[in-house]
């Protein structure tokens, strides 16, 4: 039962729209699942499943379909290789308005469980820096996982509080997720317990820690950078208000507004101190609307320098969105985008005269109109890229890593108004933050121009060892273990003779080797130094280097495709022997299945890797032993290794296994 209080406030706030909003709670949620464009696009996945007979678009996020609760895609191989995710539906707004480009620094700074994070890294397509943030380190390891499970090869994921953060990343991100705790109002219908938290956890407590996450999330977009702040609740206190208070705290951020489009709802200022007990009769001797217009004019006072331009940017807040699920169909959420400008210079003056440090013009890439919404418009080149990907099937993965510079990327056709000074001013703030101390525990191994090569001829593949060791210090990282100077060279000669023996164009791969302890990570180039921070996953994580061989990790399988792995098994997902490997079985394999990379086996496609950047052609060292890439319908699904008559051994690790 909805609590009264609750219902009561609703009704203050609907009005006539409250019966439709409380019969919602009786017709039954929708659910949904989002299509990974890091391993294959829509229309190949609509050719794959079983399920696109009875699947529907969600009008709001390409890639996404509404499915039938029976249908259980969960259970399905093709879940435990990634290639969707099981989402509400409205949850994917958020992720979809940050407008995120390949190429870009992005950080959810409340990622767990990592919906939204595997969302944001299928926007980047492998080129970029996706870092994904919880400050509850339990809820860490189910956000690790998803972004493993989705084969994410540019993600670090920290365990951290936005203040923590703010120091090493001021002014760093070009995107920046807030999708904040809260009190879950809107969450009723889809789970029940969030009632019981609801009533533990108050609307007054949740906004106090929303804006603090606010303020510090502001210090780390850089300008020119893009904000979205979603909630799924209801409360004005933890939506519009909180963006008021944002714009009152940070003159340079504006609202981007929202196209209104597939029933959702203009956000309202006007509800901005509507309080639950003024909804509910309990303001004593007072007027609450006499109250409400003191308060109003107060914040208007504080939004601009004048009236009226205070009063445009409290009605700026209308360019916000509420998903109603009496309108929308799915849960409770609201969202609203955020540009910052360029501070202006202290010698320029505004054309009204104005001071240092205020507002600077109307930003050339929005042209004044909002670049999200319903109609999520895309420039020419994106929607070149999409036909691309449709005709092959598979995403075309960016091979080596480049930032777009500011100058060139685009947002609806029309240019980044951020020029290249401060894209050259962040490169600078970068390159000194490399001069630091590197993470505690951890050995950076930096790669050479030509990328990370492995081989027996060169013992040290291609890799130079500037890394360092720095000082223990127990609250640098959640890795446990240590490191020593040694490590470094072990570690690189150790991955490079398995890349050399059991991957193909690994050569190819940039970024930055980093060990910590035994574990080794692919960290995307660029990143500053991460020490003090505690860090669960330092890149994508690609094995533990032991004393004498290399283990490849779960995440190395789930971030390759086919035709990256010497020898690989292709089985069919609805096989039986599929399911038992999930289950953490050894297989009876029939060598027939077994594939060397480069070999013909009248079954290539596009899933085999892009012909245009690895040469397929089995290593020298290659045999039909060692490890193989166990595939469903040519999707990687985990490790397994070739024993002596038939047999492959299981790799699966214990928590990836169906239980």
């Amino acid at each position: 039962m909805l609590p009264q209080s609750f219902t009561d406030k609703m009704k203050i706030m609907l009005q006539g729209e409250y019966d439709d909003f409380i019969a919602s709670y009786e017709r039954p949620r929708k659910f949904g699942l989002r299509v990974n464009g890091l391993k294959l696009t829509a229309a190949a996945f609509a050719e794959l499943s079983l399920l696109s007979d009875r699947l529907t678009r969600v009008p709001w996020e390409q890639g996404a379909f509404y499915y039938e609760e029976a249908d259980r895609p969960g259970k399905h191989p093709h879940y435990h290789a990634g290639l969707y995710y099981i989402q509400e539906p409205s949850a994917m707004v958020p992720a979809e308005l940050l407008g995120v480009l390949p190429g870009e620094c992005v950080l959810d700074l409340c990622a767990a469980p990592g919906g939204k994070s595997t969302q944001l890294a299928a926007k980047l397509q492998g080129s970029g820096v996706l870092v994904a943030n919880d400050n509850a380190r339990e809820r860490t390891k189910a956000l690790a996982k998803n972004i493993e499970l989705a084969g994410v090869r540019n993600a670090v994921i920290l365990n951290e509080e936005p203040g923590r953060l703010a120091e090493v990343f001021e002014g760093w991100f070009d995107r920046i997720l807030v999708d904040a705790p809260c009190s879950g109002e809107g969450m009723f219908r889809k789970d029940e317990s969030m009632i019981a938290e609801w009533e533990r956890h108050s609307v007054e407590r949740c906004s106090v820690m929303q804006r603090d996450i606010l303020v510090h999330a502001s210090r780390m977009l850089a300008p020119g950078g893009t904000l979205v702040y979603s909630t799924c609740t209801f409360s004005p206190e933890e939506n519009e208000a909180q963006i008021a208070a944002l714009l009152i705290a940070e003159p340079l951020l504006e609202i981007v507004p929202i196209e209104l489009a597939h029933g959702w709802a203009a956000g309202r200022p006007d509800w901005i101190g509507l309080s639950a007990a003024e909804a509910v009769g309990a303001v004593n001797d007072t007027d609450p609307d006499m109250e409400r217009i003191a308060g109003r004019n107060l914040l208007i006072g504080q939004l601009g320098e004048n009236a009226e331009a205070g009063r445009a940017r409290l009605a700026s807040i209308s360019g916000t969105v509420r998903l109603w699920p009496h309108l929308t169909g799915g849960e409770g959420h609201y969202a609203a985008v955020l540009y910052k400008r360029k501070p202006v210079d202290a010698d320029e003056q505004t054309s009204d005269g104005g001071r240092s440090g205020a507002v600077g013009a109307e930003p050339e890439r929005h042209g004044g109109k909002s670049s999200h919404g319903g109609q999520l418009k895309r420039t020419a080149a994106s929607k070149a890229g999409i036909n691309e990907q449709e005709k092959s099937g598979y995403p075309q993965r960016p091979v080596h890593e480049e930032r777009y510079s500011g100058a060139k990327r685009q947002a609806n056709g029309a240019q980044d108004s951020r020029g290249q000074g401060h894209a050259d001013e962040r490169s600078r703030k970068k390159a000194h933050s490399r001069q630091g101390s590197h993470p505690q525990d951890s050995v950076r191994i930096h790669a050479g121009e030509k990328g990370l090569r492995g081989g027996r001829a060169d013992k040290t593949g291609g890799i130079s060892y500037g890394g360092k060791v720095a000082r223990d210090d127990k609250r640098a990282s959640a890795h446990k273990g240590s490191s020593s100077p040694g490590t470094a060279p072990d570690a690189a000669a150790s991955w490079g003779k398995f890349a050399a023996e059991q991957l193909i164009g690994a050569e190819q791969w940039t970024g930055e080797l980093v060990a910590y302890g035994s574990r080794v990570y692919l960290q995307p180039p660029g990143m500053p130094s991460l020490g003090g921070l505690r860090v669960v996953r330092a890149g994508w994580y690609i094995g533990e280097a032991g004393p004498h061989r290399f283990e490849p990790s779960q995440a190395l399988a789930l971030g390759l495709r086919r035709g990256e792995a010497a020898l690989s098994l292709r089985l069919g997902a609805d096989d039986e022997a599929t399911l038992r490997y999930l289950k953490g079985e050894t297989l009876h394999i029939d060598a027939e299945r077994l594939v060397r990379a480069g070999e013909p086996d009248g079954r290539s496609d596009a899933r085999d890797g892009d012909p245009h950047e690895l040469e397929h052609s089995t290593p020298a060292g290659a045999a039909a032993k060692g490890y193989v890439l166990v595939c469903a319908d040519d999707f990687p699904i985990g490790w397994g290794k070739v024993g002596g008559e038939g047999w492959l051994k299981n790799e699966l690790p214990a928590g990836w296994r169906l239980i």
